[in-house]
């Protein structure tokens, strides 16, 4: 038996018995393999074998036979080579508990993997493929949470570079492999970056195909690669039938029928929506046009969470805890109704929190280790919140106007107020359904809480009037919700007024209820007015209308129709079309990974029938209904780049002399002033990257794995879409910079900003109530009920952390990036300009000028600082969305 390098745990290369063999083509020559003797040869082919069920051993003559083939083909075995290949441990994986001695073993006797080197050229003499070649990967020891194995290679001098390696699993499990690194050669080694997971053989799964960590156009690519590129693309488009297994690789597009309950399908004429991963799941007996549900919602393989982000951190946790906590929390709060009776009942949720059944009977606290804490004068468990750094900063912080205003601008959902570019305010809704379209916020109000200031006419033309206007979403899913138990809603519009300081200042209110039972549209305005105790209270119950609508579209909107689901489309195609040799599948590679498994188990948990959001956020059972209308009438790609964001709302205007070319209405508007660094960094990287490799506009449009991969995302994708004009072409070099930057910006410094920040902002509650309830007598009874506000409280805690094995934008090189000098020097600028935006942003909350992220209890603007530790911080921006 091979002998292991005692002091290291490594395999000893003095050892070793080199164990290359011919493959021709690599149809017809089965693998050839030594034994540990050294006097005796071997060949393993089909058959039966005891230690390695369905495979012989052939005799030493046949064996030297092939071997004298392959001399007289290869006389010039010229170059010897050597290949260290890295799996990581996996709980699941072939080092699983239960497999791990007899797979020890396995490898030991060199049952492990076969490696195929794959030259990168056909022969130009026969334009046919060269020969391929194989050996048996030996074990080489464990080293931390990784495996080695190593095999060793004879190459003759004309097989020319090495384009990829072809791995076959001989384990009785899948394995993921974590790279191959290939030494030996004259130029240096050659770096297969695989992060992967590779079937086992007796899964009956093709086997795994790794290119090098060189990127090629489609045109560009080296001739005996190009088969196998068409080919994985084939592999990973699949026939668009069946049901998909867990381990399979295949990316497909499916409308959102699996949201149960038979809620309305997502996607199609009358609900426009982007497509999801398609499951092939069964159609539902009872409902035909659903797919029944499952304990398991498929995503590719190489979609799903790493074990560390499994284990420790993310959605998953999310599930299983929600399937604890909510029915445990439904034995302590018998009545779903029952709101909070006082604020001090709120506060305790932080003092005090929530006694738990005793802890023998629920596991909680392994799902919510943050927030279960043992109680020690009993055996049970207790909820208990952190209190969120804002309401630390100021436990006051949330009842006050400037607080309201200002967290339009530095809040969690920074990205909806809109300049008021014209006078009356008007509605787009039918007036014969909805009633009358004009506000009632009239000019006379508006002059009158301006206080003398200036007049409507030359505010507008100022631009000081701003809006927040959750109207025209709204009122068609008013009469709807209103019906539901215990329910209200309204549609709304406030008016804020620009204030010399750069502050915000509300105005006015306008709450709207359309025509229902034979009544007439009702509407009614509320001004902040301090002159009376009823007047106060008004003026709060209408805020706290408008905040349970900002924060409903904010998860809805802002957060999973703008980044999850429309991201989705984006990366489905990638998969089908770019092959993963292409640069900018490589581009975009860290920007993709774990959405989709995120998105996954957000419809089993989060956006399904009877799941957090339908039973938390307005308009409820009606959420879903409510994102696909908006994205229906307002989501457009060209308005996604965040300078594009700003101009269409009218936060912004083009200004060519601007720092990020375009000068804001909002001076200190902290989510553009922090987010434009972030996309100009961006943008001069994705440039950077987009010159390497595409010279002229020609390479551009010629790119045949670009275009189709565009053309997939608007008329698959996004099909509801694929009509509309403003979809942008992909011809040019500038055209590709601008689709990609876009695409970045919204899976890192979007989604960051819109994500990071919610248990500072929500998890005190009636800082961001998700819903109204009714009889609305009082506060408290407006607000969410004890169970709906604590759920949501742990949703908001878990969503808002970021995993242990978190990559930020800027942290981590991608090899592919590293292994191209002029791609690696263009990153590390990249990274360096991350650093220098820490620090300005650091300098900005220092600046006592800037009103609307410093100040005496003011909550410092950090959630598009690049940078974070783990857990709950408030700052950091990840590469994609990662959770």
């Amino acid at each position: 038996m091979q002998s292991l390098h005692q002091s290291t745990g490594l395999f000893n290369p003095s050892t070793a018995t080199e164990k290359p063999f011919l493959n021709g083509t690599g149809a017809g020559i089965a693998s050839l393999a030594t034994r540990p003797s050294p006097t005796k040869f071997s060949k393993v082919v089909k058959g039966t074998n005891p230690v390695n069920p369905g495979r012989v051993r052939q005799s030493g003559a046949a064996v030297k036979a092939i071997l004298g083939g392959l001399a007289a083909l290869n006389p010039l075995a010229a170059v010897k080579v050597k290949a260290v290949v890295t799996v990581k441990q996996t709980v699941g994986g072939f080092l699983a508990d239960t497999v791990l001695v007899p797979n020890t073993v396995a490898d030991l006797l060199g049952t492990s993997m076969i490696l195929e080197l794959i030259p990168a050229e056909l022969d130009p003499k026969t334009g046919k493929p060269k020969p391929t070649v194989s050996s048996l990967a030996s074990f080489a020891g464990i080293n931390g949470t990784e495996i080695k194995y190593q095999a060793s290679f004879g190459l003759s001098a004309d097989f020319g570079t090495v384009g990829a390696v072809r791995i076959d699993n001989l384990h009785i499990r899948e394995m993921f492999l974590k790279d191959i690194v290939l030494e030996g050669f004259a130029t240096g080694s050659v770096n297969i970056e695989c992060e992967s997971w590779v079937p086992a053989k007796i899964s009956g799964k093709p086997k795994r195909v790794f290119f090098t960590t060189k990127s090629y156009l489609p045109s560009d690519t080296p001739t005996g690669l190009k088969k196998l590129r068409t080919d994985e693309l084939v592999v990973l488009r699949g026939s668009g039938q069946g049901e998909r297994k867990k381990g399979d690789r295949i990316y497909d597009y499916d409308v959102y029928n699996d949201l149960g309950n038979a809620r309305p399908v997502l996607g199609g004429k009358e609900n426009p929506y982007p497509r999801r991963c398609r499951t092939g799941r069964p159609r539902s007996s009872k409902n035909p046009e659903d797919e029944t549900r499952a304990l398991y919602f498929y995503v590719p393989r190489d979609e799903e969470f790493s074990e560390i982000k499994t284990a420790q951190f993310g959605v998953k946790t999310l599930y299983s805890a929600l399937h604890a906590l909510v029915p445990t929390l439904e034995t302590i709060l018998i009545d779903p109704k029952l709101g909070f009776p006082h604020f001090t009942a709120v506060n305790n949720l932080f003092d005090q929190g929530l006694n738990l059944p005793p802890y023998s009977q629920t596991n909680l606290v392994s799902f919510l280790p943050t927030l279960i804490r043992n109680s020690a004068e009993a055996s049970n468990d207790v909820l208990q919140f952190e209190v969120p750094p804002t309401m630390d900063r100021n436990s006051f912080f949330w009842f006050t106007d400037e607080e309201f205003a200002r967290q339009t601008l530095a809040g969690v959902n920074p990205c909806t107020i809109q300049l008021i570019k014209e006078w009356p305010i008007m509605g787009t809704l039918d007036p014969a359904v909805y009633g009358p379209q004009e506000s009632g916020i009239t000019k006379e109000l508006i002059e009158k809480e301006i206080r003398g200031y200036t007049t409507l006419e030359d505010a507008i033309q100022q631009k000081k009037l701003f809006m927040l206007d959750y109207h025209d979403v709204l009122l068609p899913f008013v009469g709807k919700t209103r019906e539901l138990d215990n329910t209200t809603l309204y549609g709304s519009r406030t008016v804020f007024y620009l204030c010399p300081a750069g502050t915000l200042r509300p105005l006015a209110i306008e709450l709207t209820r359309p025509p229902l039972d034979g009544k007439p549209q009702w509407k009614k305005v509320y001004v902040p007015n301090y002159s009376s105790a009823t007047d106060v209270w008004l003026w709060r119950f209408a805020k706290a209308h408008v905040l349970s609508h900002d924060s409903a579209y904010h998860q809805l909107i802002s957060h999973w129709l703008r980044t999850h689901c429309c991201t989705e489309p984006y990366i489905i195609a990638a998969k089908r079309q770019l092959s993963a040799m292409h640069p900018v599948h490589r581009l975009l590679l860290p920007h993709f990974r774990y959405t989709m498994e995120i998105n996954a188990l957000a419809r089993q948990a989060l956006i399904n029938a009877g799941g957090v959001i339908e039973s938390t956020f307005a308009p409820l059972k009606y959420c879903m209904q409510a994102s696909s209308a908006i994205y229906g009438q307002s989501w457009r790609f060209d308005k996604e780049g965040l300078p594009h964001d700003l101009i269409n709302r009218g936060l912004a205007v083009e200004d060519p002399s601007a720092p990020h070319g375009v000068k804001l209405t909002i001076e200190d508007y902290p989510y553009a002033n922090d987010g434009l660094l972030i996309w100009d960094s961006i943008k001069t990287w994705v440039t950077d990257y987009v010159n390497q490799y595409y010279p002229d506009s020609q390479s551009v449009s010629s790119d045949a794995e670009l275009q189709a991969w565009w053309s997939e995302v608007r008329n698959q994708g996004h099909e509801d879409k694929k009509d509309e004009p403003w979809w942008p072409t992909i011809s040019t070099q500038q055209d590709l910079v601008e689709v990609c930057t876009t695409i970045i910006w919204v899976v890192s410094g979007h989604h960051a900003a819109v994500n990071f920040g919610q248990y500072a902002f929500g998890g005190y509650f009636p800082n961001q109530p998700t819903t109204a309830r009714k009889p609305e007598q009082a506060l408290l009874a407006t607000l969410p009920s004890q169970i709906q506000a604590t759920t949501v409280m742990t949703v908001l805690d878990v969503l808002s952390a970021h995993a242990p094995d978190e990559e930020y934008l800027g942290g981590p090189i991608e090899p592919a990036w590293r292994d191209d000098p002029n791609v690696k020097a263009a990153f590390e600028k990249f990274n360096g300009r991350q650093k220098e935006i820490e620090g300005e942003i650091d300098a900005r909350n220092a600046d006592s000028s800037r009103k609307n992220r410093s100040g005496a209890g003011v909550y410092p603007y950090e959630l598009l600082k690049p940078f974070s530790e783990s857990g709950v911080t408030g700052k950091g921006v990840p590469y994609s969305i990662s959770i």
